[in-house]
Parts: structure tokens; C-alpha cells; sequence
């Protein structure tokens, strides 16, 4: 067994150049950073201690389950089956944490992507539209509380969270919402008026919120890495910088083609690569358009953060383009926003994410970012995640589509594949069964069509602001 330390979190943040393999298509930025020199590492990677590097695959093996991609999703696959019993295999073509699971905000939200209560309602029957809330909010959430406690970890997980409704008319959907989830047997939100919202968050642009007791954040990478140790403590296998090229199915199992070799798994294969799974989908139809997304964390604050969000709850907000945030160690704030079809500069997102913070905390005195970098996600038509799986001797399975929605859900439905895979229960069958419309070229002209499509819906929303519509 590989020697793993645990992740560890830090009481600030280190200065460090990031050893997270980038892209071209993403960006970190750090104050006082040069523009030629190696790119910064992002406030989760320098508020952790430094990391193992896992060698990529340079033989051909067998295993019982191989996991494609390292993110939430793979990880936590990968440690279900190996909890089981199983030999698995986990391989990432980047690092461990360098795209969408290691980049996001760290909100943790019920749902399934924007699937929510009232979505399963309108499409399930009731006893299945209770079964996968629940797995979609409560065991997603105590499913990560549980890793953490069985292997002994700090993820800097923070209960509570909190919608607040930037018109009075959005009220009315913030209800409609609580309904639908106590409907589902889900008792866990609150509905507040302006004035109590005080008590929660500092800022004069609200007409009140949701309190949501069951979900909250968590810092994403340190969940990710935790996820990683706990498999190889049971034996699972990493590899990094090993990028699957093509899968064939074979008399021996699925054939995962690599440059430094094959790897065949009998049981099944899991492709959990987030936007990049239409790479494998073979003429089947893609369902998901990708998307940029932006993260900014301040410098640490002149006034006390406990000033501006006195309950310590993370915050999404209902206007169409949201912002969220929430406060972060050593009095820094962490906020995030904007969804664009191709990539912005940082200096174009610094100038948007500091112009937004200034307008929900306008008594801030001169906020600055510290840090801020891109990430990529995917949505589809319908809201919901689009999980697949064939109906070949050994299966593949494919989960996508997540709206930038689903740090604990990932680590939820990476569970239920595993009982799939073990024949424990039909988890995983109720989420394939959720229909999913084919968008033709959508990857291709997304950079036009997001554009496009929000300036559509800012018509809408300038003629009936009452109105909500988010992204």
C-alpha cells in the first residue's frame, strides 16, 4: 500500500505555484503574481499542505472496476468499491483535483444538479420523487459527514446554507420550494422575511431567504483528496497523467486503451470525466453544453467577516446570473459567479467579482482578491444529472451534466454506482431513468448560444423581474 498522508488544512494560505496540471482552456490568478511566471496555485491548493503525485500507468493490468477520472464523482466510486472488496483502478489524465471537483465554490446544496423538489415532483411518482431527494440531500450530505469521520478528516465542512431572493417576487418560487420539499418529508427548510434575514446575512439587497439547516460547504479539494486517501487505504490503485484514449469491449472485459498500456476491467467501467464524457459517447446522443465558471477569494478583510455573515452560512442568490459566497479561514471572503459561454480573463473577472461584492457588502472598505481562477462546467436542457449505463456484458457507466451543482450529490451517486455494480439496490436505475433531450452541436456553438440565450432571458427578467430565473 501506497504510504498517503491525509489532506491537511492549513491556518493560511502557503505561497506556492500550483503542481495541479492545467489546461489550456483554464487560468489561476494571484495577486502580485508575474504573468510569466508559472501559474499560482489556487486558494484551495495553498490553503492544504503539499501533496503526493501518483506516477501515471506504464504496464497492462487487470482490475475488477476501472474508474475514468479523479474528480468527486471517480473518487468516491472508486472508494465504495473498494470498501466492498473490489480491485480497483483509478485513473486521472490531469491531477487528482485539477478540473471541476477541485475548482469549485464548495457550496453544498439538496438536489440533483437543478433538479429540485419540485422538479421531482412534476416528473416522478411521489414515492420516487421522496426516495431520490432524500438521496439527493440527506444521505448526500451525511455520506460526506460519515468519510470524514471514518477516516478521521477535516474537510472545513460548515452547516447551513441560505437562498436570498433579490426581488420581492422571487419570495413566492422560495416558498413554493419549501413546500415541495416538506412534501418530499424533507423539514429542514425555513422560510425568512428581510428583517430576520439580518441575523444571517448584512446586506440591504434582500427580501428574505430560504435557511436550508441540512446543506452548507466544505472545502472541495481537501473532500476530493480525503476521498483519495480513504481508497488507498483499501487497497485501490491511482494514476495520474494517464488519459483513456478509447474503450473497446472485449471476451476478456472493457479494454481501456492508454498510452503506457491497457487496462481491462471484468466487472464494469465507470467514465466519470464531467464535460468530457460526449468524447466517449460513440453517436449516442450528447446532452450536456459546457460552461466557464469563476471563483475570487479576498485578501483577508478589514472588517470582521462575522460582521457581514453573522451565522457563518454559505449564500446563493436568485438573480439569473448568482452569486454565491461564503467566508473562508483567516477573514477572507470566498465569492463566486458569472457562467459564460467561452473564457474570461482574469482581469475581466476581478473587475466583475469585485464590483459584485461591493454591491451585496457596500461596507467593505476597498475589497481586494487575493486569488481567483476558472473552472468548466456542463448543464442540460432539463436541469437534472444524466446517468447512464450500458447494457453490455460489462457495463459502462456514465454520469454528467452536473450545472455547476453537486459537490455532495457527486459523492452520493458515486455510492450508488457502486451498489449498482454489487446488485444492492436500484439507487442508480432511478437516476437513469430520469429522460434527457439530445442538443445537437451544442458543444460546439455554446460560446455563441449562452450569450445569446442570457441576453434573451434579461429581456424577460427587465419586463417581469418577479420573476425567477437563475443560472
Amino acid at each position: 500500500m501506497m504510504n498517503l498522508r491525509k489532506p491537511i488544512l492549513l491556518d493560511d494560505v502557503r505561497s506556492a505555484e500550483t503542481h495541479l496540471t492545467l489546461n489550456n482552456r483554464l487560468w489561476n490568478w494571484r495577486k502580485g503574481q508575474l504573468a510569466d511566471a508559472a501559474a499560482p496555485a489556487t486558494y484551495y491548493e495553498a490553503s492544504l499542505a503539499p501533496w503526493a503525485e501518483f506516477a501515471p500507468l506504464n504496464t497492462d493490468r487487470q482490475c475488477d472496476v476501472l474508474v475514468v477520472g479523479g474528480g468527486l464523482l471517480g473518487a468516491s466510486t472508486a472508494l465504495h468499491l473498494a470498501q466492498s472488496g473490489l480491485d480497483v483502478v483509478l485513473v486521472e489524465k490531469d491531477s487528482i483535483g485539477s478540473a471541476a471537483s477541485g475548482r469549485n465554490g464548495g457550496q453544498l446544496t439538496p438536489g440533483l444538479a437543478r433538479w429540485e423538489a419540485a422538479d421531482m415532483i412534476a416528473h416522478l411518482p411521489v414515492d420516487q420523487a421522496k426516495r431520490l431527494w432524500r438521496l439527493a440531500s440527506v444521505e448526500a450530505m451525511e455520506l460526506v459527514d460519515e468519510i470524514a469521520q471514518r477516516y478521521d478528516m477535516d474537510f472545513d465542512r460548515r452547516r447551513g446554507h441560505l437562498t436570498a431572493a433579490v426581488h420581492p417576487g422571487h419570495m413566492s418560487a422560495l416558498i413554493e420550494g419549501a413546500d415541495a420539499r416538506r412534501y418530499l418529508g424533507d423539514d429542514s427548510v425555513d422560510v425568512v422575511g428581510a428583517y430576520e434575514l439580518e441575523q444571517h446575512i448584512r446586506s440591504d439587497i434582500y427580501h428574505g431567504a430560504t435557511v436550508d439547516r441540512l446543506g452548507g460547504q466544505v472545502h472541495p479539494l481537501a473532500l476530493l483528496r480525503g476521498l483519495v486517501y480513504g481508497l488507498v487505504q483499501q487497497g485501490g490503485t491511482v494514476h495520474e497523467g494517464t488519459e483513456v484514449q478509447a474503450i473497446e469491449q472485449t471476451s476478456s472485459g472493457a479494454l481501456a486503451i492508454t498510452p503506457g498500456g491497457t487496462i481491462t476491467a471484468r466487472k464494469a467501467l465507470v467514465l466519470a470525466v464531467h464535460n468530457t464524457t460526449f468524447q466517449f459517447l460513440d453517436g449516442q446522443a450528447n446532452t450536456t453544453v459546457p460552461f466557464y465558471t469563476y471563483v475570487g477569494v479576498t485578501t483577508p478583510l478589514q472588517q470582521d467577516v462575522a460582521q457581514l455573515l453573522p451565522s457563518d452560512m454559505a449564500v446563493y442568490d436568485t438573480q439569473f446570473q448568482i452569486d454565491y459566497y461564503r467566508a473562508v479561514r483567516q477573514n477572507r471572503l470566498l465569492f463566486g459567479g458569472q457562467g459564460t459561454g467561452s473564457s474570461w480573463s482574469p482581469e475581466r473577472i476581478n473587475d466583475y467579482l469585485l464590483e459584485r461584492i461591493r454591491t451585496v457588502f457596500p461596507q467593505l472598505d476597498q475589497p481586494e482578491l487575493e486569488f481567483s481562477w476558472s473552472g468548466i462546467s456542463d448543464f442540460t436542457l432539463n436541469g437534472a444529472t444524466d446517468c447512464r449505463k450500458t447494457d453490455d456484458a460489462v457495463p459502462v457507466y456514465m454520469v454528467h451534466g452536473w450545472s455547476g451543482h453537486g459537490v455532495a450529490q457527486t459523492v452520493r451517486i458515486g455510492k450508488a454506482i457502486s451498489d449498482d455494480v454489487a446488485g444492492r439496490n436500484e439507487d442508480f436505475a432511478l437516476l437513469t431513468g430520469i429522460d434527457h433531450m439530445a442538443i445537437p452541436l451544442g458543444r460546439q456553438l455554446s460560446a455563441m448560444a449562452i450569450p445569446v440565450v442570457k441576453a434573451a432571458i434579461g429581456v424577460v427578467g427587465a419586463i417581469n423581474p418577479g420573476r425567477l430565473v437563475s443560472f
